[in-house]
């Protein structure tokens, strides 16, 4: 039988759990609001926070901006600072922020379907796959394109995200409209990054969802390749180089 004791032990704790849970809700609001008053209007909304959480340092908090940088924040939201949040172990030091970057990037291709995407898949066995963002008038662009049978015949799957350098700005947005919304989007995709005419096609596209989430990873060129790890590697490199980064031999 429950002693009276037990029962306010038991009622004592749900009680400071509470007042933990509740103080924790106030820190999160009250820093919320100041952070939103120093970064989003005074940038006229051109940042904008999209993730506040905790870290391993209770007085610290990461702000996720929209552009894809992280800054940490004390827990009073008078300090801001730059960088990457490191933490010691028996074989060396471990980067959280990179293993928050790389988890945020998984999330945020993960919830993209791949039928918004063009894919180029190994006939063979697939080893890996890289997920890259790309525009159709990109000079490394075109040479990663140029590698696709060789990036096929080491079984790497491609899969391509449209991210026109300038969005709707951009001299290739147009074109790369008409290649999302073609019959036969590879082939079409081939020809514009050899630079031949294409029919001009309306449709309804993500391009410009493909952009936004581009920025949100801060990414700022092309190709951007996303491993399967998160990483996120920019820039062009040969097809054996690339190989070796994804562990095939």
């Amino acid at each position: 039988m429950t002693s009276a004791y037990s029962i306010r032990r038991i009622l004592t704790v749900i009680a400071l759990c509470l007042v933990s849970s509740l103080s924790l809700a106030q820190v999160d609001q009250s820093l919320r609001g100041k952070l939103r008053q120093a970064i989003e209007e005074a940038s006229g909304n051109q940042l904008q926070i999209v993730g506040l959480n905790p870290t391993a340092l209770s007085t610290i908090y990461e702000v996720e901006l929209n552009t894809g940088e992280i800054l940490y924040s004390d827990i009073s939201g008078d300090y801001l600072f730059a960088g990457d949040m490191y933490a010691t172990t028996p074989t060396g030091l471990m980067n959280l922020s990179s293993s928050t970057r790389q988890k945020r990037a998984l999330d945020k291709i993960a919830a993209i379907s791949e039928d918004e995407m063009i894919i180029f898949e190994p006939e063979s066995e697939v080893k890996a796959t890289i997920t890259v963002f790309t525009d159709v008038d990109c000079t490394y662009c075109r040479a990663l394109h140029n590698d696709m049978p060789k990036l096929l015949a080491k079984g790497i799957k491609v899969r391509y995200l449209a991210y026109p350098r300038g969005g709707e700005a951009a001299g290739s947005y147009n074109k790369m409209i008409s290649v999302w919304c073609s019959a036969d989007r590879k082939e079409t995709l081939t020809l514009a990054k050899n630079d031949e005419p294409l029919n001009q096609i309306q449709c309804d596209t993500p391009i410009l969802a493909h952009y936004q989430l581009g920025n949100e990873l801060g990414i700022s060129g092309t190709p951007a390749l996303v491993f399967e790890d998160g990483r996120i590697i920019p820039g062009y490199m040969d097809s054996d180089r690339l190989a070796a980064m994804l562990g095939i031999n």
